[in-house]
């Protein structure tokens, strides 16, 4: 995203110039090998390029860029020269975040666009390919945040096995879930001394927003119209229903599912049902805001407090 401060928004504090994403699945079989393969290294290269000629084309140089990085690059062995080789093909540093910070960018993002009775008590979730981020917050405030190794890309290639999905592939990605899930609970109880999951339910990133826009049949994505959608756990278990019968070229088929996405849906779903069926939630509020609005923000704030 380039981006610039923009006068007094009711939206947004931000002003979008361009925008574009890529999904690279650059962790792909990181868990098995240690390292960022080859295919994901080109692919994310590739991508980097594109983004350095979309920079290029608004005039925005280097200084003026901050790129992180997330649960992939921190775990590979070669992640730091992965960050060296995109500096010197593409001029864009990298800069690999910790987990902590990544789930502080996330409320960060995710805060600027909800509304202030959902921030008065609420769970931040944000699932990405190598990592999910829970975040308990208070009046807008970070109460506790911790980054589990729970990812889509990690369950797809750990069980998914057949198309469509069975239900041996499904129950397998639950259980895992259940057991970072504990782990969440042990955290919040080290840090606040109770495992009390907050009133409000809210998830941000790829696999909430594409939930989002399959249940309001988005074929072309507002992220204004995604902010705030509401999906109840009724309508879930419907929509969970419906992709989970489906093959992986019918999913694909879905206008609101981008291409790379449709297995990684599966992943998802069942990251959504264990922290529904483990917490009680009856519904969840989706954001597009979220890590990358976050990093903005906070990058902004840092050159303003500089000045």
């Amino acid at each position: 995203m380039v981006a610039k401060p923009a006068a007094v928004s009711h939206i947004t504090p931000w002003h979008i110039q361009a925008y574009t994403h890529r999904i690279v699945r650059l962790g792909e079989g990181l868990h098995q090998s240690g390292n960022l393969c080859e295919a994901a290294r080109l692919r994310a290269l590739d991508a980097f390029h594109a983004f350095s000629d979309i920079l290029n084309l608004h005039a925005v140089d280097a200084e003026h860029t901050y790129a992180v990085a997330t649960a992939a690059m921190r775990e590979a062995d070669n992640g730091p020269v992965f960050c060296q080789q995109v500096l010197e093909k593409t001029g864009i540093q990298i800069h690999i975040i910790q987990g902590s910070e990544e789930a502080n960018m996330s409320l960060l993002g995710s805060c600027a666009v909800l509304p202030p009775a959902i921030q008065e008590n609420f769970l931040l979730f944000d699932i990405g390919g190598g990592s999910t981020e829970f975040v308990r917050a208070k009046q807008g405030q970070c109460l506790d945040a911790i980054s589990r190794k729970l990812g889509v890309v990690r369950l797809v290639e750990a069980h998914l096995k057949n198309d469509p999905p069975s239900a041996d592939d499904y129950d397998a990605m639950c259980q895992t879930c259940q057991q970072h899930l504990e782990a969440v609970e042990a955290h919040w109880l080290a840090s606040q001394g109770h495992q009390t999951a907050p009133a409000a339910l809210v998830g941000t990133a790829g696999t909430m927003t594409t939930l989002a826009a399959i249940d309001l049949d988005m074929h072309d994505y507002d992220a204004n119209l995604i902010n705030n959608h509401r999906i109840s756990y009724t309508r879930f278990l419907q929509l969970k229903q419906k992709l989970l019968a489906m093959t992986h070229q019918e999913r694909q088929a879905i206008p609101s599912i981008e291409t790379g996405r449709a297995d990684l849906m599966i992943a998802g779903l069942a990251i959504m049902d264990s922290i529904f069926k483990r917490w009680g939630h009856q519904s969840i509020h989706i954001v597009d805001a979220g890590l990358l609005e976050g990093a903005w923000l906070f990058i902004n704030h840092t050159f303003q407090s500089k000045k």
